[in-house]
């Protein structure tokens, strides 16, 4: 019976999927039909109906359409040709250089806007033209762009890494923030050591050294921005507010800086965005409602347990299931978009590590590496499509220049799953995690 359930639940989803059905419409059938199984139509369809519901009646939630609404506000703030400045400041005299400033901006971004395809599309609409200008291949500048926008989903304010505390139990949102950092600046770098070597061997330009004026000027005027992060996560380690409330903060913050400090964004334009950012918070939470229904199914169906023992079945050393977990998520990945991925995998994959003496923290940015490279790649991959799109390049030319990058990550990806200490060590030292 138990392997009919689990034919069941993953079959139809991807039927679903197949047939063109929106993911969260997808999720919540196949849960339906799954428990219809073992219930009649109208108790399974109030099972679905109150998982969903119960699923987000949770304050933590709050914090995503806080973070979504800060982001779009900054995306249209003028915030990024700041930080791009800024970047050319930090990594302008490397081989290069403009492949850097991508790389640089697009960590310092995203981790203020909490958005991948917001960053791909920022900074990289901005960079397209001046690497161009350069003499750089387009399709090198994409893939660089592509790459490196989703750093900033590890870097916090993180809204994955919210959808993983919500979905794996409570984990802690700080420990979770604090464990992005030095993962994140793996990621960045490890894509800086491949940019700069194929720079070098391609002879692209070094920009010249900027004066000593121009360095303060484009420093004062990015700190602004980058002081947003000191504040949301000195609020939340001190203990003076939670994420959910560092959410509100943030939107209080960006609107004064966008609309007053910078004056990108005048008045008239807050109603567009403020429902812009309802629209994405939708899709975001109907996707949690949706998987609360299907985190039920797959429990009663005890598919957890079947999965964890089949796992086991293969070895029993931790090194070894999270390699295999680590090749299942980079599958789902190319498939699937991050947060139902989340959604979905993390019920089924924690209580394994968990058993096995993995901590949840480290097991959460393992696997919020392991899915941002999944939007990097085809044939769904959002980064991927919006990089193309602003660099003007088709999807088939830039496949090739993305494999290097591809091979960076997945090594990056290798040493962040089997060294905990780079995840844990900042929660250890800051919060005694």
């Amino acid at each position: 019976m138990e392997w009919q359930l689990i034919f069941a639940l993953f079959g139809s989803f991807a039927v679903l999927l197949t047939l063109g059905i929106p993911v969260s419409f997808a999720i919540g059938l196949s849960s339906l039909i799954t428990i219809m199984m073992s219930l009649p139509l109208e108790p399974a369809i109030a099972v679905v109906a109150q998982r969903m519901a119960a699923g987000l009646d949770n304050f933590a939630l709050l914090a995503i359409p806080f973070f979504i609404l800060a982001g779009n506000i900054m995306n249209q703030g003028g915030i990024a040709i700041r930080l791009i400045n800024f970047a050319k400041v930090l990594v302008g005299r490397l081989p290069g250089s403009l492949a850097h400033v991508n790389i640089i901006a697009n960590m310092m971004f995203g981790s203020i806007s909490g958005s991948a395809v917001a960053s791909a599309a920022a900074v990289g609409g901005t960079m397209a033209p001046l690497q161009k200008k350069e003499g750089y291949d387009e399709q090198f500048s994409a893939a660089v762009n592509i790459t490196s926008c989703p750093t900033g989903l590890l870097i916090p304010p993180s809204n994955t890494l919210i959808v993983f505390s919500l979905v794996s139990g409570g984990t802690s949102v700080a420990a979770l923030f604090l464990a992005g950092y030095i993962p994140g600046l793996i990621m960045g770098v490890s894509l800086m050591v491949v940019a700069g070597f194929i720079a070098k061997k391609r002879g692209y330009p070094i920009a010249p050294r900027p004066s000593t004026a121009e360095v303060v000027d484009t420093s004062i005027k990015a700190i602004p921005s980058l002081l947003l992060i000191a504040i949301i996560m000195g609020g939340i380690i001190g203990g003076i507010f939670t994420a959910t409330e560092a959410s509100a903060i943030a939107v209080v913050y960006t609107l004064i800086l966008a609309v007053g400090f910078y004056r990108e964004v005048k008045v008239k334009e807050l109603p567009a965005i403020i429902l812009e950012s309802a629209i994405t918070t939708s899709i975001v939470l109907l996707l949690v409602g949706a998987s609360m229904g299907m985190s039920w199914a797959m429990a009663s169906a005890d598919i957890p347990y079947m999965i964890a023992d089949a796992l086991l079945a293969i070895s029993d050393n931790p090194l070894m299931i999270l390699l295999i977990i680590n090749v299942i998520l980079l599958i789902v990945g190319i498939f699937m978009d991050m947060t139902p991925a989340v959604l979905i995998f993390t019920p089924i994959f924690l209580p394994i590590v968990l058993d096995l003496g993995v901590d949840p923290v480290h097991f959460g940015i393992m696997m919020t590496f392991n899915l941002a490279i999944g939007i990097c790649t085809p044939p769904v991959g959002s980064a991927l499509f919006i990089g193309c799109s602003v660099a003007k390049v088709s999807i088939d030319k830039v496949i090739k220049p993305l494999l290097p990058f591809y091979a960076a990550l997945t090594i990056a990806l290798m040493a962040v799953t089997f060294i905990p200490e780079l995840s844990l060590f900042l929660p250890r030292l800051v919060l005694g995690y």
